[in-house]
């Protein structure tokens, strides 16, 4: 204790005034010089213990300060009493509880990470291989000109493929950063429904699945159309994958004063219990919903339509098939 500066300064000050003090009173008694100095010795017996209570506890805080800084997780300063180093003490408590909760949300997205990661190469791997795979095969000087057009054709779907996933993390990678500008403005559904199902007519006109658009004339969003286009387009992707040939999509569309709701229903199997509260989270493929797509489509939809003051909902239709549910707002909830 006697090793703090202010400590020794403030013993040594009260000795000098106590001294003073006493020769001043031998002036006037020497049994009044005598009590001055027994209550300034007791006095300064009692800032002692009050000064070595006080180096203890600061000592405690940084004993527990320490074991949090080597890595002990279950610290407490419940032991410190009322007082300046109390609130200290419950201001370091607060602070170690913010960096606990940081430290295992970025333990969490590590681990996140490390799994985005193996899926990302898992998901490349497959497809590239198959392209190199290709690619050795049209080095054959044997092949016919259709085989060569059948191989082109397969490597150009692989390649679509590749694209449209790489493109499809790097833009949910930038929605994630909050890096993407949307450009809002109104867009009515029709014209949102016929743009998104575009790139799937071919696909839906060989699987014979019949559309049923029920969209009100005046049911419009606002929103951001090219990013709407595409959410919508990749709920309409999912849908058809999963609705078996000859089968049926609906589309509908309604405005009230509240929000403007899309829903899509197809009359494929449904999604298992357990699929329902994960299919939106990223890279998520299920035991049978979702099997053969690589479990980023719907996250993106998801992603898009609830930054833009959306929600976006799933759930199964009566009697079989999957409902999404699509509400734009028109005030934020």
């Amino acid at each position: 204790m006697l090793r703090t500066k202010e400590i020794r300064i403030q013993i040594a000050s009260h000795l000098i005034l106590t001294a003073i003090g006493c020769i001043g009173c031998l002036f006037l008694s020497v049994r009044a010089a005598a009590i001055l100095l027994a209550i300034s010795l007791l006095q300064l017996l009692v800032t002692l213990f009050l000064h070595r209570k006080r180096t203890r506890d600061i000592t405690n805080l940084c004993d527990c300060v320490d074991e949090i800084l080597h890595g002990a997780d279950q610290v407490t300063f419940t032991k410190f009493q009322e007082g300046e180093l109390s609130i200290l003490a419950s201001e370091i408590h607060k602070m170690t509880v913010r960096l606990r909760e940081q430290n295992s949300r970025l333990s969490d997205e590590q681990q996140f990470m490390k799994e985005a990661m193996e899926d990302i190469s898992h998901q490349l791997r497959t497809p590239l291989t198959s392209t190199m795979l290709i690619v050795e095969m049209m080095r054959s000087p044997k092949l016919s000109s259709n085989e060569r057009i059948e191989y082109l054709q397969e490597l150009y779907g692989l390649l679509s493929r590749m694209q449209w996933l790489i493109e499809t993390l790097l833009t949910l990678s930038r929605l994630d950063a909050g890096a993407v500008r949307f450009q809002k403005s109104s867009v009515h559904c029709q014209e949102l429904v016929d743009a998104a199902l575009e790139p799937l007519s071919i696909a839906m006109e060989l699987k014979n699945i019949n559309l049923n658009i029920q969209i009100e004339e005046n049911a419009e969003i606002t929103a951001d159309r090219q990013y709407c286009i595409e959410a919508i387009s990749n709920l309409l992707k999912n849908c058809m994958e999963h609705t078996p040939k000859d089968g049926k999509i609906t589309i509908s569309a309604a405005e009230n004063p509240i929000f403007t709701e899309l829903i899509i229903t197809d009359t494929g199997n449904g999604i298992a219990d357990e699929d329902l509260p994960h299919i939106f989270e990223r890279f998520y493929r299920g035991s049978e919903f979702g099997k053969n797509g690589y479990g980023i489509g719907l996250a993106f939809a998801r992603k898009v339509i609830m930054a833009q003051n959306g929600t976006l909902q799933v759930k199964n239709a009566h009697p079989h098939g999957a409902q999404f549910e699509i509400r734009f707002y028109k005030t934020v909830v």
